[in-house]
């Protein structure tokens, strides 16, 4: 299969033609922009009625979800129903998700939950997830963030036999939410000889050459298995959601590549194991764009070695210039951490590594000489990937006392993401949503966010604007025609993102008509 091909395969002209058929903007010109006003005089009507407000968002094209887990963005239900197709089982001591036999002590058939022990159900479903916490909910001894991060070890053995399931499932919450591009951060199976040999590495770890030359001769391997299991869940994926059928599911438009995260609390050798094959996989097969570090950055681990990190990284992408990093950075707060920790995680990230994202990042203003990081991060467009359901209940930070607002005065690009809507109970539209209950925003500070999520995305070619997503086009493309000219349409056939930027204006034009028509009746 071509690493680059959709999941519904017509022709390279046909394909083209069916974009620009159907993708051009519904209004344009002085019309679109006064359906704009009136559709941000509505949205202000409503923005103190929650549920007419989630309507509202429910139906608003998004753009793009920059900061979503693979494993994390699934329901503890899915997971659930196929720990019982799998016919694996739950330990009854720790609610977990465990391979069979299920006739072991301790254990019984997952898929007897639902049907004979409802309240087993309901007790597992909130060990896998953090169900409740927002609500006050759930054990007082046990922090909301460790039982986050224990929800992970609770679905391990079937999340890592449920890849396609998994995408299929990302692509379907995408779509309900109207989500039209998706990163997953995944860590394909193939790494795993990669990161065993690490482990019995010995010596400086430093010693970057070293570490290199010892993995080289297993990255071919590595990177060949990869690209042959994506492929083989791109077949699977496809057949699952009916994409090459007569009725194919709206998730199947949805656009997904992938990020390769390394584990910040790994052993040093392993780190960089991880981050090596990202970086030469997003070499070499365009469905991955990115490289990832992740983990919770309270682990000891994550301190004694964050500066090493950042000189992996750095060497790393002076390798491969041509693959972004987006890095998990300033996922703190005082309290949690002694306040050295919350000095200079971001800007090691942005200055020393090279970030072109940041994920989270709710601790910068306990950065030494936060101003100055902020006119950097504004000046060089680092997007920061907000998710604000995550900060709330991981790190008990919210309302006023998130960042979302500083950044924005500051200039900085930002982005709403879901981070791990199954785990965390949430999804895009809640996200959405919070932004405007917690911090006031409003209808066109929500489409600059949704046109800035494929603006700042790892996705190929040039953008259709000039500078700021929603400004001034692309001269290829500067008419605000119903349907691109020649010019334009060689254009947009070129690049991916202008693509996907070109039929988020069209969907939010056609939003922006229907919310006005329906207004009329």
């Amino acid at each position: 299969m071509n690493p680059t091909s959709s999941f519904r395969r017509p022709r390279p002209e046909a394909l083209l033609l069916c974009i620009f058929l159907t993708a051009a903007p519904a209004v344009h010109g002085a019309a679109r922009d006064q359906a704009e006003a009136k559709v941000a005089v509505r949205f202000d009507q409503i923005a103190d009625s929650p549920a007419q407000l989630r309507m509202f968002l429910q139906a608003m094209p998004k753009g793009a979800d920059l900061h979503n887990h693979l494993g994390g963005s699934v329901y503890a239900e899915d997971y659930l129903r196929w720990a019982g197709d799998q016919g694996m089982c739950i330990a009854t001591d720790s609610n977990s998700i465990v391979p069979p036999p299920c006739d072991a002590p301790g254990r019984m058939p997952a898929r007897d939950l639902a049907s004979k022990a409802y309240l087993r159900y309901a007790q597992v479903v909130d060990t896998l997830s953090t169900r409740g916490v927002e609500q006050g909910i759930g054990d007082p001894v046990q922090p909301a963030r460790e039982r986050f991060f224990a929800a992970f070890d609770g679905f391990r053995p079937i999340s890592q036999s449920s890849f396609p399931a998994k995408i299929a499932t990302a692509r379907e919450a995408a779509a309900g939410d109207r989500v039209s591009y998706v990163e997953l951060i995944a860590m394909p199976l193939a790494a795993q000889p990669l990161l065993e040999a690490a482990k019995k590495m010995r010596g400086d770890a430093n010693d970057f050459a070293k570490l290199a030359s010892t993995l080289a001769p297993m990255l071919p391997a590595a990177i060949a298995r990869a690209r042959a299991d994506l492929d083989r869940y791109d077949a699977q994926v496809a057949a699952m959601l009916g994409c090459n059928g007569a009725a194919p599911r709206p998730a199947c438009d949805i656009e997904v590549r992938y990020q390769v995260p390394s584990q910040r609390s790994w052993p040093a050798p392993q780190v960089f194991a991880a981050l090596a094959f990202g970086f030469a996989l997003a070499d070499t097969d365009p469905r991955w764009v990115g490289v990832n570090l992740l983990g919770p950055e309270h682990h000891p681990a994550s301190d004694q070695d964050y500066a090493l990190h950042m000189r992996m990284l750095a060497h790393l992408k002076k390798q491969h210039p041509g693959v972004p990093m987006s890095l998990h950075a300033g996922e703190l707060t005082l309290g949690l951490v002694p306040p050295r920790y919350l000095r200079s995680h971001i800007h090691d990230a942005v200055v020393c590594a090279g970030a072109a994202r940041i994920g989270h990042g709710v601790d910068i203003a306990y950065e030494h000489d936060a101003a100055a990081l902020l006119k950097r991060m504004a000046r060089d467009e680092i997007a920061v990937e907000i998710n604000l359901t995550s900060n709330a209940v991981i790190l008990g930070v919210k309302g006023k006392d998130h960042p979302l607002t500083l950044y924005r005065a500051a200039g900085v690009p930002v982005v709403l993401s879901t981070d791990d809507q199954g785990v965390l109970r949430s999804d895009m539209t809640h996200e959405y949503l919070r932004a405007v209950r917690e911090h006031g925003l409003r209808y066109l500070d929500l489409k600059q966010i949704a046109r800035d999520g494929l603006q700042y995305a790892f996705l190929p070619g040039a953008s259709l604007w000039q500078t700021r997503a929603g400004g001034a086009r692309v001269p290829e493309c500067a008419a605000l025609s119903t349907t691109p000219d020649a010019a334009c349409t060689r254009f947009l056939g070129g690049s991916p993102k202008a693509r996907l930027q070109w039929r988020l204006e069209r969907d939010l034009g056609d939003f922006e008509r229907a919310m006005l028509e329906d207004a009329d009746r």
